[in-house]
């Protein structure tokens, strides 16, 4: 049921709309309603702890909705912690900046152009590897989408062990389940902010693009949304149920508490993510290998949806291949130097070489040799750490995606964004999320010396591509050719050109 629109402006630049579960006030800012940390799920703590979703407890008077709200439990590094990792990159507008903890996390934020109308809406799921992230970032503003006529909505969902662990006795797949909540509080929710449930596309980045695939997949999902924009991301990204029970097993001989439900729950969240933490690091072994003996994940997450339950009773792509999805318009992109992001910051790129390289790759992908090879790794001429980077680059992000998109049997886009950021001298080039202060208008988040984006980067380009999303929002408008397995037409958003792409040269070792 669509919940009927109803609202009344209030003194200050404020404004209140009333929603299934009660009254919740936001602010007016630059003729922008924004409304933060509104419940689209009850807190999923205490019995509600790795249980279904629930809806929100209504409540009484005003909930007051003009500042961000607690975010997902996570693994919090400290400042030296990423400053290892990321040396002179911030990052922070990314993933969340000063991040909120409190039980009540299950929350969407809205903007709107006229809560009194009914605009076409967007929703985002964030990125950050099924463990990190908020949909309160600052580079997720949605005030650029709602200034264009697009109600705009971000969430959060439960990350890591309470969302993406297969505990006997506990329900699978919390995290997109949680996503799904979200989905439908938006069909009986979102008219009370301007918003029209029959008009609704999906969007996220890197997990959150795995999550949208996922649910491009998922039967549950159906009648949810008509489109789907995939930002770095794909369907292979999930693992079989009792490959993923692995890392049941060993979380909790690290809790020390039997791999049950019951167990999880008798160690607090706190004690949750001090583990999963530990669990995250290189040195934590445990074998996450499907039966072809690939890790989808390449090391980047121990924690990914599952499929064989009821959210995804087939792999992604298979479902697709049978026609699951085929109703829902598709875009799915990535950049062309993704893996930049991991590997130019650490020095990697610059100082791995050939015996590590292969080992690395080996780890999750039987062929790596022959791969490597194909990618110059015995060039004299060419750093192996360069071979390394590109090929990931394709195993990780560029090779599935394109997979994905040939498998959706309805109409399906697919862009490769190749815009490089000035940061670290120009080496950190078109790298994974570079794209996102683009889509989001938001260039001033991760611009400087120390952004993202690097000095000064192109507005025009932002505005070009916050266009592009909100013309397919709108109608399905897409300015470049659909894509088919055979033709492989991929459009570069920066240069406005598409192609005929060539096969990557890892195809020649993989199933496509």
């Amino acid at each position: 049921m669509t919940h009927t629109a109803q609202y009344s402006e209030t003194p200050a630049s404020e404004l209140t709309v009333i929603s299934q579960a009660g009254a919740v006030r936001g602010a007016l800012v630059n003729d922008v309603a924004v409304f933060w940390g509104v419940p689209y799920a009850a807190p999923p703590v205490g019995d509600l702890r790795f249980a279904l979703p629930r809806p929100p407890t209504p409540w009484q008077g005003v909930r007051d909705a003009m500042r961000k709200g607690p975010v997902a439990p996570q693994p919090i590094a400290s400042k030296a912690e990423m400053e290892k990792a990321l040396p002179g990159l911030n990052i922070e507008p990314l993933i969340g900046g000063e991040m909120i903890f409190g039980d009540d996390f299950l929350l969407a934020n809205i903007w709107s152009p006229d809560v009194g109308g009914s605009a076409p809406v967007m929703v985002f799921i964030h990125g950050g590897a099924f463990t990190g992230g908020a949909g309160s970032a600052d580079v997720y503003d949605g005030t650029a989408f709602a200034r264009a006529g697009v109600v705009c909505v971000t969430i959060n969902y439960r990350l890591g062990i309470e969302g993406f662990l297969p505990i006997p006795g506990a329900p699978t797949n919390l995290g997109l389940r949680d996503q799904l909540a979200a989905l439908a509080w938006v069909q009986d929710n979102i008219a009370a902010f301007g918003g029209d449930a029959n008009n609704v596309t999906v969007f996220g980045e890197s997990a959150g693009a795995m999550s949208i695939a996922n649910l491009v997949a998922s039967p549950l999902a159906k009648g949810s949304f008509k489109r789907a924009i995939v930002q770095s991301g794909h369907g292979d990204m999930v693992r079989p149920i009792p490959v993923a029970r692995r890392l049941v097993t060993k979380l909790a001989k690290m809790l020390r508490v039997p791999a049950t439900v019951d167990g999880f729950k008798s160690r607090t969240i706190s004690d949750a993510m001090a583990v999963q933490k530990k669990a995250s690091l290189p040195a934590t072994r445990v074998d996450l290998r499907n039966p072809d003996k690939r890790e989808p994940a390449f090391g980047l997450s121990k924690f990914l949806p599952v499929y064989g339950d009821d959210v995804l009773p087939q792999h992604p792509v298979v479902a697709l291949k049978n026609g699951v999805g085929a109703e829902i318009e598709l875009i799915v992109g990535t950049n062309s130097e993704e893996m930049n992001l991991y590997f130019v910051p650490s020095g990697v790129r610059r100082k791995i070489g050939k015996f590590l390289a292969n080992f690395a790759v080996g780890q999750a992908e039987p062929k790596a040799r022959e791969i490597l090879k194909a990618y110059g790794i015995n060039d004299k001429v060419k750093r192996p750490g360069d071979a390394f980077t590109e090929a990931l680059t394709d195993l990780v992000f560029r090779l599935p995606a394109r997979k994905f998109a040939a498998a959706h049997k309805g109409k399906t886009w697919v862009y490769d964004f190749s815009w490089r950021s000035t940061a670290y001298d120009g080496a950190l080039g078109a790298c994974h999320a570079i794209e996102l202060p683009f889509v989001f208008d938001t260039l001033s988040t991760v611009s400087g010396r120390s952004g993202l984006a690097g000095e000064n980067p192109p507005q025009a380009l932002a505005t070009h591509m916050n266009k592009l999303w909100v013309d397919f929002a709108k109608a399905g408008v897409v300015p470049w050719p659909e894509y088919n397995g055979v033709e492989r037409q991929v459009h570069t958003p920066n240069t406005g050109v598409t192609v005929s792409e060539p096969p990557f040269k890892a195809e020649a070792f993989l199933p496509f």
